[in-house]
């Protein structure tokens, strides 16, 4: 089912790429009008493109062709990038979603932020893009994240805590003003409670990850984390008790669910069930 869906899904994408319509603002001041003959070669690749598979060499080069008579369409470039990227090879990829972004910086500067940060784990380059994006475009979202909760998880990764508290808790404080406390990402309050596990501040991380849990309560991933903040403060049944349950909800699937996670292990999630299993037995005391 979820190959099925991913292949339709694939389809639509490209579909949607090559007549324009997944970016409305795809233009380019670099534009220069087309010959009839162009024209008439770009629609024989354009046609071509909606049959060769997705990830294949001939996709890739139908788009060489197609950028070789529009080579400012910005969403050709992205494509091409994008199919590099899931396929972990993201540096294969960069030099074109670096045309994506010199042929329309508007449309392309966040989306490169977010693949520097969760695909190429490029954190300082993520942070200036997304600086370079509130210049650009003002306070925006990307893949349903604010800029400062790319900027905030960046800083996290770089063992820089303070910066990462300062923008996950002003990302967060912000959802909830002008949302609510519902509307806050479960994500976000993740990452917050990762900072503070991170800085051994136990009692504040066990309230962000709690926070979470009120928004997808079999969030094994947080639960997990949780468990050991418990176990840190000598809470060692319910730590236990948590952390069988976490083992048990991971079993199920019910980890990190962001679109890309199909294509990328997000920082500080379990994907091993070894990992869950060792823990129980340490918590137990059976090591």
């Amino acid at each position: 089912m979820l190959r099925t869906y991913l292949s339709v899904l694939f389809i639509a994408i490209i579909i949607s790429g090559i007549t324009g319509t997944s970016h409305a603002q795809d233009t380019s001041p670099f534009s220069t009008p087309i010959s009839a003959g162009d024209s008439v070669l770009l629609n024989r690749y354009l046609d071509s493109l909606k049959v060769v598979p997705y990830f294949s060499h001939k996709c890739q080069r139908y788009y060489d062709s197609a950028l070789s008579i529009k080579p400012w369409k910005a969403s050709w470039w992205q494509q091409k990038a994008m199919m590099l990227y899931k396929q972990k090879k993201c540096e294969a990829g960069v030099p074109y979603l670096d045309s994506a972004v010199k042929y329309n910086a508007k449309a392309y500067i966040d989306y490169r932020g977010f693949m520097k940060c969760i695909f190429q784990k490029s954190y300082h380059d993520a942070i200036k893009d997304f600086e370079a994006a509130k210049v650009v475009i003002g306070a925006g979202e990307v893949m349903d994240h604010t800029y400062d909760f790319y900027i905030g998880l960046s800083f996290l990764m770089l063992n820089r805590l303070d910066s990462a508290e300062y923008y996950l808790v002003r990302t967060t404080n912000d959802q909830r003003a002008s949302r609510g406390s519902d509307w806050v990402h479960r994500l976000d309050l993740f990452y917050l409670g990762i900072v503070y596990f991170e800085k051994e501040d136990y009692n504040p991380a066990i309230t962000a990850f709690d926070d979470a849990l009120k928004l997808y309560p079999n969030f094994s991933d947080v639960q997990y984390y949780k468990a050991l903040c418990l176990k840190k403060l000598n809470k060692n049944e319910e730590a236990l008790a948590l952390m069988t349950i976490a083992n048990d909800d991971f079993k199920k699937g019910y980890t990190i669910n962001e679109d890309n996670a199909v294509y990328e292990t997000y920082p500080y999630q379990v994907i091993k069930p070894s990992v869950y299993e060792e823990v129980i037995k340490w918590m137990a005391g059976k090591e």
